[in-house]
């Protein structure tokens, strides 16, 4: 499996949590594990802007956070990059591998702040986090990485950490571990009181509508995020390169209709990753196309993992796929959440 994705990108591996920089200066994250033959699927973060108040060696930097605003973007200075990707089924920025010019890697960067000096608090922060991570999950060095502006070297006043977990086994012991310490009252690492979700849920209320009521019941359970010693932090889980089982072009997506449902999560297995999937039973459809068989929900949307327990019931709503596996002739519906503000799940029905 590994040796057939290097063959796929020239030696490149970009995966979700790294960025990307193209040669116009334009630093992108990159989204998901699986890419196109010589491309990496990957949307604009950092921009040069001679205003921004991030700066780099040589430019300075402003940020774009909407989907709206990356393709707005795209738009007028880099359009070459727009192509609807036929196996997705959606309309996406796929950067050509011999355009990228840097290659930032989260695990390379914990890596550089275990051997040398961190240059500001925010990179103390984010080590002593990974130290504390380590040292109570037993997992190895090798399992942490630091993305976001700390991986870019763009931080500012306001930044956050931003930690990956790699592997399966890593990822459970590691929000295990975060669990505990939440519990025990760790003195570094706490949970989002009321006034800090709220301040939370203004930020990615503008991305994604809903209420403040439906966000806290979910947002207030999830271990993987809260506040490190004064400092909003993230953790996002992905799998290994060996622990993937399909590859671009395995399976392919088409758009089916925007689509309401209430379902029951009959397994979560998959939901700490990124991209989460949640297995559904029993599910009805409240607005959209009457389609048959949606077993489940997914997003690549790190804010959507860990949304719901098995058995509990959910109101999701987003654009609706067929997906069809290649390999075994699998055909079912899907609804995937994080295309549009009006993408949502929630607890109970509404």
């Amino acid at each position: 499996m590994f040796k057939r994705y290097v063959k796929n990108h020239n030696g490149m591996l970009a995966r979700e949590g790294d960025f990307i920089k193209h040669k116009s200066n334009v630093i992108f994250d990159v989204k998901g594990l699986i890419h196109p033959k010589d491309k990496v699927i990957a949307f604009p973060r950092y921009i040069p802007d001679p205003k921004g108040f991030r700066h780099s060696k040589d430019l300075n930097y402003g940020k774009v956070y909407s989907l709206g605003d990356r393709f707005k973007f795209l738009q007028e200075h880099l359009p070459h990059l727009i192509l609807f990707d036929e196996f997705f089924g959606e309309t996406l920025c796929e950067v050509p591998t011999d355009e990228i010019v840097q290659h930032f890697q989260p695990k390379e960067k914990l890596a550089s702040l275990r051997t040398g000096n961190p240059q500001n608090i925010f990179e103390e922060k984010a080590l002593q986090l990974a130290t504390d991570l380590q040292q109570a999950a037993d997992i190895s060095w090798n399992a942490i990485g630091i993305s976001g502006s700390i991986l870019a070297g763009l931080t500012t006043s306001t930044s956050d950490i931003d930690l990956l977990i790699y592997g399966e086994e890593n990822s459970c012991k590691a929000y295990a571990a975060m669990q505990r310490m939440l519990k025990e009252g760790h003195p570094r690492l706490k949970a989002y009181t009321t006034e800090e979700l709220k301040n939370l849920y203004d930020f990615r209320s503008k991305d994604t509508h809903m209420s403040f009521k439906d966000f806290q019941r979910v947002e207030n359970r999830k271990a993987f995020q809260g506040m490190y010693q004064g400092t909003d932090y993230f953790v996002r889980f992905v799998k290994e390169w060996p622990e993937l089982s399909d590859f671009y072009g395995d399976v392919c997506y088409s758009n089916a209709g925007y689509v309401k449902i209430v379902a029951e999560i009959n397994s979560n297995a998959e939901a700490l990753f990124t991209p989460c999937i949640y297995q559904l039973e029993n599910v009805k459809i409240i607005e959209g196309p009457m389609l048959t068989s949606i077993k489940e929900v997914s997003s690549f949307r790190g804010r959507f993992c860990k949304q719901a327990e098995n058995g509990e019931t959910i109101t999701a709503q987003g654009k609706a796929e067929l997906v069809v596996n290649k390999k075994n002739g699998e055909r079912y519906y899907r609804l995937i959440l994080g295309n549009k503000p009006e993408d949502y799940m929630v607890l109970g029905t509404v």
